[in-house]
């Protein structure tokens, strides 16, 4: 970082943006994928941002609390890999990359935690959680006598 040059106490400009790209809390935001979380009345559906991801990247799963946990890991091997299924490597450059992303969502109390679904098409994690029906509304009333 610059060092911080004021004009009347003011901050510049200049020492403001790189105060703001130099932040490293930042760097967890950008690789964290943006997640969706919507509902209706039968079920809640979350939805992942998950580019160049397939089924085998993404683990998930409900832990002891009850919780759901969204696990992904990508890692790019580079030409050796490639070697191996083309004989051939054709790149003159690739950086390797490396992704980890790790999530625990609180399940709602009404939550069939049973019967979650999970399915990865067009770069997007879609998971399914059914809501428990809702016990009838004369169940709900219970009178108690007093005695």
């Amino acid at each position: 970082m610059l060092p911080s040059r004021r004009f009347n106490g003011q901050l510049a400009l200049t020492d403001f943006f790189n105060d703001f790209f130099e932040n490293r809390s930042l760097e967890r935001v950008a690789n964290t994928p943006a997640i969706n979380v919507a509902e209706n009345d039968k079920e809640y559906r979350l939805e992942i941002a998950a580019p160049g991801m397939c089924k085998d990247d993404f683990k998930v799963h409900i832990n002891k609390d009850g919780n759901i946990v969204i696990e992904m890991e990508k890692t790019d091997c580079g030409c050796k890999d490639k070697e191996k299924e083309n004989k051939e490597c054709k790149y003159l450059r690739k950086e390797f990359s490396y992704s980890k992303f790790s999530q625990t969502l609180l399940l709602p109390d009404n939550a069939d935690r049973e019967n979650i679904d999970a399915q990865v098409a067009n770069g997007i994690l879609k998971i399914t959680i059914p809501k428990l029906e809702k016990p009838k509304a004369e169940d709900e009333k219970r009178v108690i006598e007093v005695k």
